[in-house]
């Protein structure tokens, strides 16, 4: 009998683990290319990216092939959209510009089977073969909301109620956009906000998440972040630079 893939991010978070996320605008082939690596998943651009639904399908394949959980940020709180992403095969959704308690409760709903939610009954991928998929679905499904509005820093506390969220998300560069701060990341307040609104989600027993470079993620470790998204991009531009440097000395 088969039995639901884990979801790897969920289990480590939940064990009050530390989990991370790589991103950029990847493709199946290049997280099959990623699969040795020690991130734990990968983080599918539905929202800024040019995917659609067939693309979403092969990715998350590509994940699963690496044990890799395969999240996939959606561009809307649409509810077809939200379910079809997750028919299609992906272990968890994020959810964008989540400023208000009555947008993360729908979410959830989208997002969850009965009697949690009211996401539309289909078996995904990932219950191909489960005989009761439905019934242990909404235990492997991740939900990630991100916090990326001034609006829903005022809002925090009331957001930081809605039950089966695994990780509400301090996205920096809109936040700091509706701050008036566009661009400007190192603004005081920018900064302030953001290991706030960090501190806030911890100390109210739930998971904060970051945008994280290495330059970063220590400091967001100690303000109580336990999941992490960083981008691959850095790390390519600057391997590019040093070998074309080293090539240019030889």
């Amino acid at each position: 009998m088969a039995e639901i893939r884990p979801n790897r991010v969920k289990r480590k978070l939940a064990a009050g683990e530390s989990a991370v996320a790589i991103g950029g605008l990847v493709t199946a082939d290049l997280i099959e290319q990623f699969g040795p690596s020690d991130a734990d998943a990968v983080w599918i651009e539905g929202e800024h990216g040019a995917i659609d639904f067939l693309e979403i399908s092969d990715q998350t394949r590509a994940c699963d092939m690496w044990g890799k959980t395969s999240i996939v940020r959606v561009n809307s709180h649409d509810y077809g959209l939200i379910y079809r992403t997750l028919d299609r095969g992906a272990q968890g959704i994020v959810a964008p510009h989540v400023s208000t308690k009555a947008q993360a409760e729908a979410i959830v709903r989208a997002a969850k089977f009965a009697p949690v939610g009211m996401r539309g009954m289909y078996t995904s991928r990932q219950g191909i073969g489960v005989p009761n998929y439905h019934a242990v679905a909404n235990d492997e499904s991740l939900i990630v909301v991100l916090i990326e509005e001034i609006q829903a820093v005022e809002n925090l506390d009331e957001i930081l109620e809605v039950d089966n969220i695994d990780c509400f998300f301090v996205a920096p560069s809109d936040l700091a956009q509706t701050m008036g701060h566009i661009g400007d990341l190192n603004n005081p307040k920018v900064k302030s906000t953001i290991e706030g609104a960090i501190k806030k989600i911890a100390d109210a027993g739930r998971t904060p998440g970051a945008l994280a470079n290495e330059e970063q993620v220590e400091l967001y470790g100690e303000y109580g972040a336990r999941f992490f998204l960083t981008s691959i991009d850095p790390w390519v531009n600057r391997g590019i630079s040093d070998f074309v440097t080293k090539m240019n000395r030889a």
